[in-house]
């Protein structure tokens, strides 16, 4: 990493959302990255950069791509690595999440990556525990290193995040990548509008600064970017379709398919945060179109990651390191 980027910091000690940071602390990440990024395709790609620190990866929900991508992430800085799932420990047995993270901690743990069901635990827990948090995604409330990824690859493939026209489609209220993305993106100054169906639409929305649209080709012909969110049916009540007749209606409505796409007139960038559901929010003819950036997406996240890493144990006092 170059002396500039290392004597820079960033304005938090925890990355707990986006709504914490400022546009500067982004471009520091988005920096950083791009050295990151630069060793990532490398013979040998790895860094010491964090020989010294223990970092404790927490999954209290399930999750592969997040998890697997911190956890590659962490070892491509050269951190020890300690993995916790919820099952079949002893948050089953009644355990609180302060004690549980305390114990973690004992064992002088310096870092913890947090997924959790409830929103607002990564806060609760930089407030009770003396290490840095980075939240992984707290219930339907931000999923900030997504938000982060999804910007710096729309910088990466448009030159550019400020005046970019950006789509959001699909099951917003349910969303944490979303919410993160809305935050993100406007504080680089890109344009945001959300389609979807009205009952997946939190109320007051549009008090966020983004625009509401109902019909998605009008939507697609606004955009440059449209980023496709999943049908979250774990989240929804129910079947998991409770908020729309059938995922064969949604797709009708809402999904991206070739002849969708097509009838655009422009080319638009594809993004989706993952898991697809093909067939529903998008079809595998767009997922893989050489307009689609998900896999660019996914690559990113491992750098994005580091960065984050990095620059936040740089807040960590020497003397604990």
């Amino acid at each position: 990493m170059s002396a500039t980027i290392q004597s820079e910091q960033l304005s938090v000690e925890h990355l707990l959302g986006i709504k914490e940071l400022t546009a500067a602390d982004i471009e520091l990440i988005f920096r950083t990255a791009d050295g990151f990024k630069e060793v990532l395709n490398r013979p040998i790609k790895k860094v010491p950069s964090l020989r010294d620190i223990t970092v404790a990866n927490l999954f209290f929900e399930s999750s592969t791509r997040t998890r697997v991508s911190f956890e590659l992430a962490e070892k491509r800085l050269s951190a020890d690595v300690v993995n916790f799932s919820s099952s079949g420990s002893s948050v089953s047995k009644g355990e609180t999440l302060v004690d549980t993270v305390n114990n973690i901690l004992a064992m002088k743990v310096d870092m913890v990556v947090l997924r959790h069901p409830d929103p607002g635990a990564a806060v609760f827990l930089s407030r009770n525990v003396g290490a840095r948090i980075v939240n992984a995604g707290d219930g339907t409330h931000e999923h900030p290193t997504q938000a982060l990824l999804d910007a710096y690859s729309i910088r990466e493939k448009l030159g550019k995040v400020r005046g970019i026209k950006v789509l959001i489609v699909g099951d917003v209220l349910h969303s944490r990548v979303a919410l993160s993305n809305i935050f993100c993106l406007q504080k680089l100054g890109a344009e945001v509008m959300l389609c979807g169906p009205s009952t997946l639409m939190p109320r007051h929305i549009d008090s966020l600064g983004v625009k509401v649209e109902y019909d998605l080709d009008k939507a697609l012909r606004w955009c440059d970017v449209a980023n496709m969110l999943r049908i979250q049916m774990e989240r929804q009540k129910g079947d998991g379709i409770a908020n729309f007749p059938s995922l064969r209606e949604y797709a009708m409505r809402f999904g991206l398919d070739l002849q969708r796409y097509e009838r655009i007139g422009k080319k638009i960038l594809i993004m989706h945060p993952g898991p697809i559901n093909r067939g529903v929010e998008i079809t595998s003819q767009v997922a893989d179109h050489a307009n689609s950036i998900i896999l660019d997406q996914v690559e990113n996240g491992v750098a994005i990651r580091m960065a984050v890493l990095y620059l936040l144990a740089a807040r960590i006092p020497r003397s604990t390191v």
